[in-house]
């Protein structure tokens, strides 16, 4: 897979996780999403014109903490709950 990818997505965007889906990227391999060089959770909304980046799983704490990764994924842990009670 080329490093650089466009996905076609309506005018009004779509969650990040729906980018890593049609990219064929399983979900529970990606720990960070950066959309315009900020940190994002894997569940907002990305719209098209944004640059994003995957971060996998294994980037050492200290800097999960600097780029803000600890925060989304907290924030991801907490939706994926919301979600599993509600099915």
């Amino acid at each position: 897979m080329d490093y650089e990818q466009e996905v076609d997505m309506a005018p009004g965007g779509i969650p990040a996780v729906k980018v890593v889906e049609k990219l064929g990227i399983p979900v529970n391999m990606v720990e960070a999403v950066f959309r315009n060089g900020k940190v994002i959770n894997i569940y907002d909304m990305v719209y098209p014109g944004d640059r994003i980046g995957l971060f996998p799983f294994g980037t050492p704490g200290p800097y999960r903490v600097f780029l803000g990764m600890l925060r989304e994924n907290t924030k991801r842990k907490e939706f994926e709950k919301r979600v599993k009670k509600g099915a």
